[in-house]
């Protein structure tokens, strides 16, 4: 008889999908290959080409208020609402595998938050402005000020470093001349360079205010709307400055809903206000300052002619209040613009060329690429399409995110639009309310998705064709809907059906919601009229229905339901066939075995017949179902909290009688676990989550394990039994290789060797042994501290490590009478030879390891005292001893008993 397969019992993090910004301030890098931003309370880098997150910092107990990162990605400022401000150097190595970052400074630059930072393109100098209105102008390598900026009392909201050119003649629009800048900093100070470049910081205010500082002349120069009336540039924030050197232009814009060009005439700014309908967030300069952009409230990026000063995109409806652009950072050399939006997504955009946007003048600005700073509450996920490369996300939102989990490609950029792992590439939209459940069919085209609006809705996921779209819409609820799903019945291979499922929608959906009704609605082919409203509708439960599932074959469906039970309906007539009761809490999940699984082993004996069912409850129990008599056939305990999500694993095709029949659940004490459902015992536990999980899902053909909950992070398990058994195979094969080497030197006399392989292999007895020879060897070598001078050698070159192991063994031989003066001689040879720096400094990792070394450190110290005590008693005691004997020998008998005791003893 052929061996059971080996089950499942180890699986590892492959990937992980994880926030990486949550409001607040963004940078890049000129590079476009770090994002800066911000993370709660923590801020972080991550690889824009990739998502892969690179560094996190965490913070200080408080928020972050600003933060940004050299244009040459050398330094990463991050200032607090605690008044600090942290700056760290930043290392990428050639090929961009790692980064390292090292704190250089911390430092309260103001007596009130910094709330904005500007760093000039040199990434020489950087200016802090404060919720004071103070400015200062720091050199960033030397870390001292350079210039303190008199500010207006008001808030600083924007910042700008710019350099007017050299101008033509006075007078007129500058134009640059030849030439290169130096951007070099002499004594603080920026130095000019031949070409006559003047380095200054434009700022904006709270109240609308823009002046101009002239680093070299230390002036403060204002900026009014209407200079004889000294009325100020706007009438609220100043979010966003920009200067064009090609125009000599500078450009601002207000939540006043207005962004204004100014030119500097006769030493004059004189403005042009256009843009009068939303609150401008963020503008910038284009295609050597032909062209100018702005973002705002309306979510859309707009651009404008800067020579007419008239709108480029066309007219386009404003967006969602979610979509709106809080920020925006242009990258003209990488032809990249970068938006922030309200709901945390960052959108990227791609800078028109001239030439297109003269043959496109009407073509919309519209995002090439998203990456989600953070999915929020991940409620239900599932893979889609046939190769499983894309999984849905239901986010706490009314969108539905499809997300990319197709292998990063080797030379991705940020510029590119391939997918890549963990890239949010599209949106399912048409629910107005947050979507609670998905499902998806056999082929991973059709998505099934359940909403708060009281609505499912069957959507049709082409990415071939760039088509997402919502094929019907399914009411009749007046709750929540809570659980969908679909059947999932292969068509046979040489069918029309299973050739070309763009094209055959499933037969019929299945939906629950709280108020305790269970819906069945046919679907209509695209040939036919559209009509959802054929189906069947049934009072299912006595409370909320909180899960579904369609059996292999298409002719049976279960309902979860918090009223603790599980009933089992015909699909047809929609009728209970079955009731499951026996949890003592509400039910969260429920799913029928897999085709063809084997016979399972229960409590009572083997079931096969019409299969099994999964249950999850809130009771922590997952049960075990017979859908032959509906009685339950095995209980799994092992959750610490509420059941929410089972699956079973994929199980292969070839000969399904010797194969392992595994199941994984996933709970909110945050844990999955994978369980083997003939012993019921769990096989393996997976950690990598901080909050409940919502939801689990199998990919059907890797076993690979995709959960997420309320943490916001997607954790992608790789099934790596396979490889792990092979790593430990190899590893007991070396290990008795090495057993038998060190056999060998033993018995060679190898001394040396023999220590050294007795410290790796960790093997204490031979390793006293050992040493015990070397200690009492009959033939001491002359000027060795041990007695074999190839050994001192060994003890002079250990690694902390190992010299860490050998205290440990040291500290146990220590307490032993017997073992205790080989000890002290390998104890007196490590004094002898390393200073005692080494002993209190050794690298052991963790702050537990450096509590357990000083506690081995203290075992010694005492058991060495112990033993010196006892030294000197024996010592004091010897003398006692031999004063008695001296006496003894001192004493002299009389002759008489002399004479007697002789004869005596002759």
């Amino acid at each position: 008889m052929a061996a059971r397969q080996t089950p499942k019992t180890t699986f590892e993090v492959n990937n992980v999908i994880q926030p990486v910004y949550t409001g607040g301030s963004v940078a890049l890098d000129n590079g476009a290959r770090i994002l800066a931003s911000t993370l709660g309370e923590n801020a972080v880098l991550t690889e824009l080409a990739t998502g892969r997150q690179l560094v996190e910092i965490e913070g200080d107990g408080e928020p972050i208020s600003t933060l940004t990162i050299t244009p040459s990605a050398s330094h990463w400022i991050v200032c607090s609402r605690s008044l600090t401000m942290r700056i760290y150097s930043l290392k990428v190595s050639p090929a961009f595998d790692s980064v390292e970052t090292t704190l250089v400074r911390t430092s309260k630059p103001h007596a009130t938050p910094v709330v904005v930072l500007a760093v000039d393109k040199t990434s020489t100098l950087l200016a802090t402005g404060a919720a004071d209105g103070a400015i200062k102008i720091w050199d960033i390598v030397g870390g001292y000020v350079t210039h303190a900026v008199s500010g207006p009392g008001v808030l600083i909201s924007a910042l700008h470093f710019f350099e007017i050119a050299a101008t033509g003649r006075s007078g007129s629009t500058a134009v640059r001349k030849s030439g290169k800048k130096s951007g070099k900093v002499q004594n603080g100070e920026p130095q000019d360079d031949h070409s006559g470049a003047q380095f200054r910081l434009a700022y904006g205010t709270q109240d609308g205010k823009i002046r101009v500082f002239d680093l070299k002349k230390r002036i403060t120069s204002p900026i009014y709307a209407d200079a004889k009336r000294k009325k100020e540039a706007h009438e609220s924030n100043v979010q966003s400055l920009a200067y064009s050197p090609e125009h000599d232009a500078l450009l601002s814009g207000s939540r006043d809903k207005t962004m204004t060009l100014w030119f500097l005439k006769d030493g004059v700014w004189i403005g042009t206000t256009m843009l009068r309908h939303e609150s401008v967030e963020a503008v910038g300069f284009l295609n050597n300052g032909d062209v100018m952009y702005s973002a705002g409230t309306s979510g859309l990026l707009k651009l404008w002619d800067t020579a007419t000063r008239q709108e480029l995109t066309a007219k386009q409806e404003a967006k969602s209040e979610a979509e709106s652009i809080l920020s925006a950072i242009s990258l003209p050399q990488k032809s990249l613009i970068l938006c922030a939006q309200s709901d945390f997504t960052l959108a990227f955009y791609r800078i028109p060329s001239p030439a297109d946007l003269k043959a496109q003048k009407a073509e919309l600005m519209e995002p090439f690429r998203r990456i989600s700073g953070t999915h929020d509450e991940i409620l239900d996920l599932a893979y889609l399409l046939p190769d499983q490369s894309v999984v849905a996300l239901a986010t706490n939102s009314e969108d539905i995110r499809l997300v990319s989990v197709a292998e990063t490609p080797a030379q991705a950029t940020a510029e590119d639009d391939a997918a890549y792992f963990g890239h949010d590439f599209a949106l399912l939209r048409g629910h107005e309310d947050i979507v609670m459940s998905l499902d998806v069919d056999w082929s991973g085209h059709w998505v099934a998705s359940g909403a708060k609006d009281n609505t499912a809705r069957l959507w049709l996921v082409d990415p071939a064709n760039n088509s997402y779209t919502c094929y019907a819409v399914f009411t009749g609820h007046i709750e929540s809907v809570g659980a969908v799903a679909l059947p999932k019945t292969v068509p046979q291979v040489d069918s029309d059906a299973y050739k070309n499922p763009l094209d055959h929608p499933p037969a019929f959906l299945i939906s629950g919601s709280q108020d305790r009704f269970v819906q069945k609605r046919l679907i209509p082919r695209p040939s036919q009229k559209a009509d959802v409203s054929s189906g069947l509708r049934r009072l299912a439960h006595e409370k909320d229905i909180n899960a579904l599932d369609v059996n292999p074959s298409g002719k049976l469906f279960a309902s979860a339901s918090q009223d603790k039970t599980v009933k089992i309906w015909d699909v047809e007539k929609l009728e209970v066939q079955g009731i499951l009761k026996g949890h003592k809490r509400g039910v969260w999940t429920v799913r029928f075995s897999p085709q063809s699984t084997p016979a399972i082993q229960g409590e009572q004996g083997s079931v096969s017949g019409k299969g099994v069912i999964l249950t999850g409850s809130g009771d922590k129990t997952i049960k075990l179902w017979s859908l032959s008599d509906y009685t339950c056939i095995r209980t799994f305990e092992g959750h610490s909290h509420n059941v929410l999500k089972v699956v079973w694993l994929n199980i292969p095709s070839d000969d399904k009688s010797k194969k392992s029949v595994q199941f994984a659940s996933a709970g909110a004490d945050s844990l999955v676990k994978v369980w083997d459902a003939n012993l019921g015992e769990t096989d393996c536990t997976l950690d990598n989550h901080e909050d409940r999980l919502w939801t689990l899902a199998v990919h059907p053909k890797t076993n690979m394990l995709v959960s997420g909950g309320s943490d916001s992070k997607v954790t992608f398990w790789k099934d790596t039994t396979a490889e792990t058994q092979v790593a430990a195979t190899a590893a007991a094969f070396k290990l008795v290789e090495q057993e038998q080497e060190l056999e060998n030197y033993i018995h060679a006399g190898a001394y040396r060797d023999a220590i050294v392989l007795a410290l790796q292999l960790n093997h204490p007895a031979r390793l006293l042994n050992l040493f015990t020879n070397v200690v009492t060897t009959a033939t001491p070598e002359e000027g060795s501290i041990s007695g074999i001078k190839a050994v001192d050698q060994v003890l002079a070159t250990l690694s902390d490590e190992q010299l860490f192991l050998l205290l440990l063994r040291l500290r146990d031989w220590n307490t032993n009478a017997r073992t205790a003066p080989v000890a002290q001689r390998i104890l007196s040879a490590l004094v002898k030879t390393y200073p005692a720096s080494k002993f209190s400094h050794l690298s052991v990792k963790g702050a537990k390891g450096q509590k357990s070394l000083k506690e081995v450190l203290n075992a010694l110290k005492v058991y060495t005292e112990r033993h010196y005590k006892r030294t000197e008693e024996l010592v004091d005691e010897s003398y006692l001893v031999e004063y008695t004997l001296h006496e003894m020998d001192s004493l002299s008998l009389p002759s008489g008993v002399q004479d007697v005791v002789m004869s005596e003893a002759r």
